[in-house]
């Protein structure tokens, strides 16, 4: 857990420095832009060009260069001309450094479109590319490492509640029965109390080592363990949960089944605390190529926000980058309230 939160302040970090870092470049840019200083100098070279033609062939006729329309005329079209002609050679180099700015870790994918060796700017796109792939992988395994330090640590947790806290309650729990089976008189009901009390943690305790591990996922697959949690999560919270899980699931990696299931538990725990809907809507259904998660709730939504990067939707977005899924969290199509679909890749046969 510690490992986590101090990745998530780093990622965070690092985006807060590179937003200052494009906006000082933007206050502190007095250059001319490329594509200015290579027209300007072609027009430089031209106009030269000209007046040394004009003394060299005709100069008498220097004075007349004002009002010789063909000239004039002349000189626009090639201007047009190696205006259009600069614009395309440099467009492609603009249009990288417009999607250099655009791109975010939290939305990997993004390529430029025109890469290719048949230019210097195309290879500079190609190379570009290349770097996004490998950071996009290393940026997957490393959160993959984390993931799996988390779920380890999440493990020992659950254990050491199931081992040490859950039987010290259970041995509580039945010394008070002996010891209410003894005592008559006023003290009666106070211990029944502390029975209930007693008992009420160590169903408390139990939930959450539950939670901490789910030992239904890896007993009985990724279909039963939603279905669990959903019905767990609709009692404890008093919220309907509508569960609509496809039969025939195709086959998946644990890494990858664990990571939809943390998706699907994260997103449940947020329709809790911030939508205010008193019911939801769990769906899992296998797709061309992909299986599609999608909860959805029908409270007060997200209006024109963002959703909040708390922890909790950044850890989402970590665990689907780490199996390489697609995450989006936005607007039903139709309908009040706020969705979260998780659209996940299924290996070929």
């Amino acid at each position: 857990m510690a490992v986590s939160s101090a990745v998530s302040r780093n990622n965070r970090e690092v985006r807060t420095r590179a937003g200052s870092a494009t906006r000082d470049r933007q206050r502190r840019r007095g250059y001319l832009p490329l594509f200015g200083r290579i027209v300007l100098a072609n027009a430089v070279v031209l106009l030269a060009a000209c007046f040394a033609i004009l003394v060299v062939l005709s100069p008498t006729r220097i004075s007349e260069f004002a009002t010789d329309e063909v000239l004039i005329a002349t000189l626009c079209v090639v201007t047009v001309g190696n205006v259009l002609m600069v614009r395309r050679v440099v467009a492609p180099l603009q249009e990288l450094t417009a999607l250099a700015r655009r791109i975010d870790s939290a939305k990997p994918g993004i390529r430029f479109p025109g890469a290719g060796t048949r230019s210097e700017a195309g290879e500079l796109a190609l190379a570009f590319n290349e770097m996004l792939a490998r950071l996009e992988q290393e940026r997957a395994d490393s959160a993959r490492s984390v993931l799996a330090a988390h779920e380890s640590e999440r493990l020992r947790v659950a254990q050491e509640l199931h081992d040490e806290v859950g039987q010290t309650l259970t041995a509580v729990l039945l010394e008070l029965s002996r010891v209410h089976g003894r005592v008559h008189g006023q003290l009666g009901p106070e211990l029944v109390e502390a029975q209930e009390a007693v008992r009420a943690s160590l169903e408390d305790v139990r939930r959450i080592a539950s939670e901490l591990r789910p030992e239904t996922l890896a007993d009985l697959g990724l279909a039963s363990a939603l279905t669990t949690l959903a019905a767990s999560f609709g009692r404890r919270t008093g919220i309907d949960v509508r569960q609509q899980i496809q039969a025939d699931l195709p086959a998946l990696k644990g890494m990858t089944e664990l990571a939809v299931y943390r998706v699907a538990q994260e997103a449940l725990t947020n329709v809790a605390r911030h939508s205010g809907s008193d019911r939801a809507e769990l769906t899992l259904s296998n797709g061309t190529g992909q299986l599609k998660l999608t909860v959805r709730d029908y409270g007060r939504g997200l209006g024109d926000q963002k959703p909040p990067d708390g922890n909790g939707l950044r850890g989402m977005r970590e665990r689907a980058a780490a199996v390489g899924a697609k995450l989006r969290i936005g607007l039903p199509v139709d309908g009040p309230g706020s969705e979260v679909t998780l659209n996940v890749p299924v290996p070929a046969p």
